[in-house]
């Protein structure tokens, strides 16, 4: 008999697994043949403690000290910088006031990146205390406990069907016995409750897209800052040598194995590239993501109200990884009754108990 079941082995399923293998056993289902091949394999990678609503900023500072330390630390100095046009000015202090950025001149912030365009930019900003996650690790680091304390971790298992005896029977080609399931299935969350005979919580998946350019006229973009235009209609990331952009598009679809959309990425760039002084002449690869969102746009964590034996970690948004040590830490706590570390209103924010289903 498993005691906990986790469904989806991306960063959402892993996190959860290493929190509660050290209470009971643990078998992580992953469908896709390697884990945190969706979303989490798709993730911008970034860490920065005010981006995010209240309670996803609360976790992202319960968190911090672990991306900071644990086995050495998983984050790398980056920076980001927040960019406007010049006749972006309401939408530029609001957006610094939200992330907490100091403001900086033009000047500077062609210093910091050589490419931006002094006619078209009026205004900068700058967070030091943004991060590059490394991500790849912090999965496997988490996969390692999970298995170290003697769980299990299963890819190429679909679930299928899903039922409640005097305990869960999960089928994924075979019968799995499990006191608890734990839904962490990402952009399929609310599929999963419907096997297992519960509501949804109304999860939108939204796709995002992603194109990875040259490094512009062979700059050394290594020590740029993550750039982010104002109201998130694009950024801009150093990665491996090249560019990462992105129109940071949030429309809604299917669950699926997504890709990215041809206009939406042209449009994107072009809002990259109207800023710039170089144009892009050439896009080496594009993809999509899922982010998936509750309602209210925060995280779902802890037990179903209506059959607590169903625990859900959805929601997480592009907020997966940064917020993945503290929402692990709340919901091994919730599931365990250990009071939480994080205070009540948040934990409320968070809880299944607020959606009305």
């Amino acid at each position: 008999m498993i005691d906990f079941l986790i469904i989806g082995g991306g960063i959402a399923g892993l996190s959860a697994g290493a929190r509660l293998s050290q209470h009971g056993t643990v078998m992580v289902l992953e469908a896709e043949d390697a884990l945190g091949y969706h979303a989490s394999g798709r993730s911008a990678a970034m860490f920065e403690e005010s981006y995010g609503p209240p309670s996803v900023v609360a976790l992202n500072k319960a968190g911090a000290a672990f991306l900071h330390t644990q086995n050495g630390g998983y984050l790398t100095p980056r920076g980001l910088m927040l960019i406007g046009a010049q006749d972006q000015s309401d939408l530029f202090a609001a957006d610094r006031r939200d992330l907490n950025m100091t403001h900086i001149s033009v000047d500077d912030a062609i210093a910091r990146v050589p490419i931006l365009n002094p006619d078209q930019v009026g205004f900068a900003a700058i967070s030091e205390a943004a991060f590059d996650i490394d991500t790849d690790r912090l999965l496997q680091d988490f996969a390692r406990t999970i298995r170290n304390n003697g769980g299990t971790i299963s890819t190429r298992h679909k679930v299928t069907a899903i039922r409640k005896d005097l305990h869960w029977i999960v089928t994924a080609g075979q019968n799995f016995e499990a006191r608890n399931v734990v839904n962490a299935a990402g952009a399929w969350v609310d599929q999963i409750a419907d096997l297992a005979g519960l509501p949804p919580i109304d999860i939108t998946p939204r796709r995002r897209s992603m194109a990875r350019l040259p490094a512009p006229s062979g700059h050394d973009v290594s020590g740029w800052p993550m750039m982010l235009g104002v109201g998130e209609t694009w950024y801009a990331k150093p990665d491996a040598g090249k560019l990462l952009v992105s129109p940071s598009e949030a429309d809604p679809v299917p669950p699926q194995d997504a890709y990215a959309d041809d206009m939406v990425l042209a449009e994107g760039l072009a809002r990259y590239e109207a800023l710039m002084t170089e144009t892009v002449t050439r896009v080496e690869t594009n993809w999509a993501g899922l982010r998936s969102f509750a309602p209210d746009g925060t995280l779902v964590l802890g037990r179903d109200p209506l059959e607590p034996s169903f625990i859900w970690s959805a929601g997480q948004g592009g907020y997966g990884f940064q917020t993945a040590p503290a929402a692990s830490q709340l919901l091994c706590d919730l599931v365990t009754g250990a009071p939480p570390a994080l205070d009540a209103k948040n934990v409320a924010m968070l809880s299944p108990d607020r959606l009305k289903r």
